[in-house]
């Protein structure tokens, strides 16, 4: 339960509003409720806590006794009234009230207790139509704020409201937007996670005030402030913020489902707007990264995305343009299932490829005529260097030395079976030049 700000009636300012004599002092700061009137011996069964209890003490009984009931069940005050049947209020009465800490108000004849149920009820009216006027101010700011600048804004408005700091936090208790100062709040999102009931929750940091309130699933809203918390107003800002939240899934979930589709569209050869231009690779993202631009969508639980290249961990194809991102999309899941980052590195991938000419064009690209004849004299003598050499008519060691250089320009390992047969078939396509 949240605290809520005051301006209610305490039984000091009681005293002093109707000029009534203190006879104990203890606990004047405490807010009076209400004021009930009463000479039965035992009025706490028709007590709920908080009244200043008013009465002429026919049948008090034993004055401690009595005191320890109505400190027992709430009460804030006793206003004894004299000049009826005591002259003066008992000096018994005094002393089990200051022991107990209860305080004590004397009610001359002069003074109706009438008079201090109307004073009362006046300042709860009063405390009441103020806490309305603040709360309905409240809401004309906090759903300013939610329309103008969505939960930012709310989150902005409420630390201004309660003079203090603001946070709304995500469902695992990361924090989305931050105002102003909080305490540790990994602890509560833990309790009340787990709890999977409450609400809320209000504790206090020496001096300061904090609460939280669950966003439904959506998240928390966590506040603190060096007074006591304005429940209207956090209240307010929690509805507004699940409202927000939800309608965001909804249009996040609409967007994803749009997104999708437009890729489905790519990968029947429609074309859609969007998609880099000129050659570029489809990646397969691993891990939950979500990107913040560029052609990109969640396809059976994966994000894939059409770009030239990525700062995130992926699996990429090779490379492809609008008309075969198909085969891009094949090519990507495909390296992803082997581990590997680009298809590129797929044991066999060239034998996969769609145009056969065209990979061993860009395969053999970097090599030169000699280094070409040469691995394809080694190839054929299933990768022996002194057979191949005798065959070339060069030193073995020249054999080698160009295989390294071969390993150098294709940055891959020719000990890899898969690379062994791409080349092979590229060097059997396309023929040496």
């Amino acid at each position: 339960m949240l605290y809520t700000v005051s301006m209610a009636l305490t039984v000091g300012a009681l005293a002093r509003e109707l000029d009534l004599a203190v006879r104990v002092d203890a606990g004047l700061d405490r807010v009076v409720a209400w004021a009930h009137s009463t000479e039965l011996a035992d009025p706490t069964p028709f007590l709920e806590g908080g009244e200043l209890l008013l009465t002429t003490g026919i049948a008090l009984g034993p004055h401690a006794e009595y005191v320890r009931r109505l400190v027992a069940a709430g009460v804030v005050g006793l206003g004894f009234g004299t000049g009826l049947s005591h002259e003066h209020v008992p000096d018994g009465l005094i002393e089990a009230a200051r022991e107990a800490g209860l305080a004590l108000l004397e009610v001359p004849r002069a003074t109706p207790f009438i008079a201090i149920t109307k004073a009362v009820s006046r300042a709860v009216a009063a405390d009441e139509y103020a806490a309305l006027a603040r709360t309905s101010e409240a809401q004309r700011a906090l759903t300013r704020a939610a329309v103008g600048e969505g939960p930012l804004g709310v989150v902005r408005r409420l630390a201004r409201l309660i003079d203090g700091g603001a946070a709304l936090l995500d469902p695992h208790g990361s924090p989305l937007h931050v105002v102003g100062s909080l305490p540790d709040l990994s602890g509560h999102v833990r309790r009340l996670a787990a709890s999977g009931g409450p609400a809320g929750a209000a504790w206090q940091v020496g001096e300061r005030h904090a609460a939280m309130q669950v966003l439904g699933r959506l998240g928390y809203l966590a506040v603190a402030a060096d007074r006591a918390l304005d429940a209207g107003a956090v209240n307010i800002a929690a509805s507004l913020l699940t409202v927000a939240l939800a309608r965001s899934d909804e249009v996040d979930a609409v967007r994803r489902d749009l997104r999708e589709a437009r890729f489905r569209l790519l990968l029947a050869g429609v074309p859609v707007d969007g998609v880099p231009e000129g050659e570029f690779r489809v990646f397969v993202l691993r891990g939950a990264a979500e990107p913040r631009a560029g052609f990109w969508a969640e396809v059976d639980g994966r994000v894939v995305v059409l770009a030239h290249e990525v700062d995130v961990p992926a699996a990429a194809s090779s490379p492809v343009d609008v008309r075969s991102v198909a085969r891009g999309y094949r090519e990507a899941l495909r390296a992803f299932e082997e581990g590997v980052a680009t298809f590129e590195e797929v044991a066999g991938a060239g034998l996969l490829a769609a145009d056969a000419a065209e990979f061993a064009a860009v395969l053999l690209a970097p090599l030169d005529d000699v280094l070409r004849e040469t691995l394809r004299v080694w190839l054929s003598c299933h990768g022996q260097a002194d057979p191949a050499a005798t065959r070339l008519g060069v030193h073995r060691h020249t054999v080698r030395n160009r295989l390294g250089r071969v390993e150098e320009l294709l940055g891959r390992s020719l000990e890899s079976a898969g690379l062994r047969a791409e080349l092979w078939l590229a060097l059997h396509v396309r023929p040496i030049r």
